[in-house]
């Protein structure tokens, strides 16, 4: 069975980290898309986040979001490591995200938003 398509699974990853960021979406969401690793910083950045907004008595907004400029690459077989770009309203954030080939299927084993 083949992989999925790396730059597809990287932007909808990518849209959902950070509407798990902005209090929109919840981490378990995308659990099976993550290791476990990835899905406790996850779930700290989101409790930090939500802090965050209630330290500053942000409402929570759903945010509109779209996911831009996608690059890939592979450094080994099985593995690709993808940046994308997302904007939102007032800001864009870059996402890093790590794939690896596990189960016929991609999973994220490291993410970083900028």
């Amino acid at each position: 069975m083949a992989l999925p398509d790396p730059g597809q699974t990287a932007r909808a990853l990518a849209l959902c980290v950070v509407e798990i960021l902005s209090g929109a979406r919840e981490v378990d969401s995308i659990a099976r898309w993550v290791t476990e690793d990835v899905h406790r910083h996850l779930q700290q950045r989101s409790a930090l986040a939500a802090r965050s907004r209630s330290a500053r008595r942000s409402p929570l907004q759903r945010p509109s979001l779209r996911a831009e400029r996608v690059v890939c690459c592979s450094p080994a077989d099985g593995v690709v490591e993808a940046t994308v770009v997302v904007h939102g309203r007032s800001h864009a954030r870059a996402v890093a995200i790590r794939l690896e080939a596990r189960n016929a299927r991609w999973r994220a084993t490291a993410v970083g938003v900028l």
